[in-house]
């Protein structure tokens, strides 16, 4: 019950957001973007060369209702894509998939995401004073995380310059030393990401996320079954590219379909790391 009073207080406390008119899309190596907006809909990146971008997070929740709220006091807006519940966001769509996660995701080698917001200390100061949990940086006010009701801890950072409330920025892996550079270059090999360095933390940026690889003393736990199940690239073309990647090598937890899901086609892999990969086909313009 404690839960479900401070997202509903933190619903009525965030303001609605506006619509905005058509923009056109920027990245830059940092990993920076400014999203496509056409009446206020949110949209996906247009895909990169190798036709990827990115899609969605897949996160698993014990109460679909309180969860919505959390996300919808980030400012996200919820969905229904073909029976599964979404929550959109510039840049990525929340799956929201009722279950019992065995854990946050903190622990894992997918660490955390992170968004974007034009003031961050204002941000995080509403949500705090709503009553969700936060950990905020006390050498910098503009930058600190949020955790939601199943302990999915998600970054805020702060760009002045954005012209919407919040958008998704970055996925941030937890790994050895050793393994930062060849998992760097496996995303760059089978999804086009372009390798990069922000300061001394290296990169590999998709249009729409920036994958930031820290060092961690050993290895990090798979995501499956975590609140962070899963991470999600959108696909131009989806079958022929698992093809491609069958003949890489790469095999598939759940083979190319278009019957798994309603409105979109499908595959599922992870990552040599223990990071779920979920593909998909028609998520963009939803």
């Amino acid at each position: 019950m404690k839960s479900l009073i401070w997202i509903v207080s933190a619903v009525l406390l965030w303001p609605a957001a506006p619509s905005w008119g058509q923009a056109d899309p920027q990245t830059n190596e940092a990993g920076r973007v400014v999203w496509p907006l056409a009446g206020g809909t949110m949209r996906l990146e247009p895909p990169n060369g190798a036709g990827v971008t990115m899609g969605n997070w897949g996160t698993i929740v014990r109460n679909i209702e309180v969860t919505k709220k959390f996300w919808i006091a980030m400012g996200g807006t919820p969905a229904n894509l073909g029976g599964l519940d979404v929550i959109k966001f510039h840049g990525a769509l929340v799956f929201l998939v009722r279950g019992e996660p065995s854990g946050g995701s903190m622990g894992t080698v997918a660490d955390h995401p992170g968004f974007q917001v034009p003031n961050g200390e204002e941000f995080l100061a509403k949500l705090k004073a709503a009553g969700v949990k936060t950990d905020p940086n006390p050498r910098n006010p503009a930058q600190g995380y949020v955790f939601s009701p199943d302990d999915l801890r998600v970054e805020i950072l702060e760009d002045k310059s954005l012209t919407v409330p919040i958008v998704n920025h970055h996925i941030h892996f937890s790994l050895p030393a050793s393994s930062i550079p060849e998992m760097q270059a496996w995303y760059a090999k089978l999804f086009g990401a372009q390798p990069g360095m922000r300061g001394t933390t290296p990169l590999a940026n998709l249009p729409g996320v920036s994958l930031r690889f820290s060092t961690a003393p050993e290895a990090k736990l798979p995501t499956r079954g975590r609140a962070l199940d899963s991470i999600g690239f959108e696909v131009k073309e989806l079958e022929p590219f698992c093809k491609k990647l069958e003949a890489m090598g790469v095999k598939f937890e759940k083979a190319y379909s278009r019957a798994r899901y309603t409105g979109f086609a499908s595959a599922e892999l992870t990552d040599p790391w223990g990071t779920t990969i979920q593909l998909t086909e028609g998520l963009n313009g939803f």
